[in-house]
């Protein structure tokens, strides 16, 4: 299982607007410029966290992207959801009316429990830890 470029890079950039944002909206140009992705693809990426209400937009001269609550109150699932769905590892977990075999099947236990697994990190991982954790990775060792 391997998450899609879009909910990596929608993470990073969630993580760039909590990092970056404490003066003001980011903009796009900025994002893109530190992320290294496309203005065009990231721009794609932002609308749908846009829709999903994880982020803001400001217009104007200064304008650009806000989270849309505090970054201990956006979830890491709530960004990956948005942007690719479920972080089932296939589709009779969600559906089980896709398979006839879904009430004899043991391999859809396991990937239920691969599901419950993933949900539970990333559900319990919010933009505020990965926060933290980059500016631990960026101070100096003593």
């Amino acid at each position: 299982m391997r998450l899609s470029t879009k909910s990596r890079y929608g993470t990073r950039a969630v993580l760039d607007i909590a990092l970056h944002g404490k003066n003001g909206p980011v903009t796009l140009k900025e994002m893109s410029r530190r992320q290294e992705v496309s203005r065009k693809y990231l721009g794609q990426i932002i609308n749908h966290l846009l829709t999903a209400g994880i982020l803001e937009s400001i217009r104007g001269p200064q304008g650009g992207y806000v989270l849309s609550r505090p970054p201990d109150s956006i979830r890491l699932g709530e960004i990956i959801r948005a942007l690719d769905g479920s972080v089932a590892p296939s589709r009779c977990v969600d559906n089980p009316g896709v398979c006839d075999r879904n009430l004899q099947c043991v391999t859809r236990e396991v990937w239920t429990r691969v599901k419950e697994s993933v949900e539970s990190v990333i559900d319990d991982t919010t933009i505020a830890d990965l926060v933290a954790r980059q500016k631990d990775l960026e101070s100096p060792a003593p």
